[in-house]
C-alpha cells in the first residue's frame, strides 16, 4: 500500500459514518456490545461481507459481551483509504442487529522495552514470544492477539539495566478520564508535559504506565 492509498487518523475521523470508531496504536477499532455469544456472532458474516466489498483485512474478536472489530496496520504507511467505508458499513450492520457501539471500550496495549544503547534485546523477546519483527524497532504477534512490543535505547543509562513500561492507547475523548481513574486508584503522575498526547504515570510501587491518545488525533 503506497502513501497515496493511505489516510491519517484525522482523515479517518472526518469521514461519514465512523462515529462509533476510534484509532489506537494498532489502527481503527470499534466495540459493539452484545447480550449473548449468538448475538455477537451474528455480526461476523456481515463483517466478512463488508471486508470483501471494500478490500479490507479486519480482525474480529467475538465474545459473549460483544465484538471488537479492528482494521490493523499492515504496513507503516497508514490507514487504508477504504477503511472509512468499511467502518461505516460495519456500524450500519451492527445497528441493524441491535448491537450498540461503546467507544469507551476501545483500546490497545503495548509494551515499551527500554534497553541500554549498547544492547539489542529484540531478538530475545521475539524468540521467547514467537513474535515477528515489525519495522525497525518493534515486534508483533503474527496473529495480532498479544501486545505489540517497542524497543528503544536508553542513552546514558548503566549497562545491564533495562526499564520497561506499559503503553495504553485509548480514544482521545477518554484519555483524561483514564488518567484520573489511575491516579484515584493510587497512581502517581510522573510527567504530563506531553499531554494530551500522553501522560506518564507510575503505580504505587513505581511501575510505569503511559496513557496515550495521540494515535486517535494524528495528522
Amino acid at each position: 500500500m503506497g502513501r497515496s492509498d493511505a489516510i491519517s487518523a484525522a482523515e479517518f475521523h472526518r469521514a461519514a459514518g465512523v462515529s462509533d470508531w476510534r484509532v489506537t496504536a494498532t489502527g481503527p477499532q470499534a466495540v459493539f456490545r452484545a447480550g449473548t455469544l449468538s448475538e455477537a456472532a451474528a455480526l461476523v458474516p456481515l463483517i466478512v461481507a463488508a471486508a470483501e466489498r471494500f478490500g479490507i483485512l479486519p480482525d474480529a474478536d467475538v465474545r459473549p459481551e460483544g465484538v471488537v472489530v479492528r482494521i490493523p496496520y499492515r504496513s507503516e504507511e497508514g490507514i487504508p483509504a477504504a477503511a472509512p467505508a468499511f467502518a461505516a458499513a460495519v456500524s450500519q450492520a451492527a445497528a441493524a442487529l441491535g448491537l450498540v457501539a461503546d467507544p469507551s471500550l476501545a483500546q490497545s496495549i503495548g509494551i515499551y522495552v527500554a534497553q541500554h544503547s549498547g544492547a539489542d534485546v529484540r531478538p530475545f523477546f521475539a524468540a521467547a514470544l514467537a513474535y515477528e519483527p515489525l519495522g525497525e524497532t518493534d515486534a508483533a504477534d503474527p496473529l495480532r492477539c498479544g501486545p505489540q512490543l517497542a524497543f528503544n535505547p536508553i542513552s546514558g543509562d548503566v549497562p545491564a539495566r533495562g526499564r520497561t513500561h506499559i503503553d495504553v492507547f485509548v480514544p482521545a475523548d477518554r484519555a483524561q478520564a483514564r488518567v484520573d481513574a489511575a491516579l484515584a486508584a493510587g497512581g502517581r503522575l510522573v510527567d504530563d508535559s506531553h499531554a494530551p498526547a500522553w501522560w506518564s504515570l507510575a503505580s504505587p510501587d513505581n511501575h510505569g504506565v503511559d496513557i496515550a491518545s495521540w494515535t486517535d488525533t494524528d495528522g
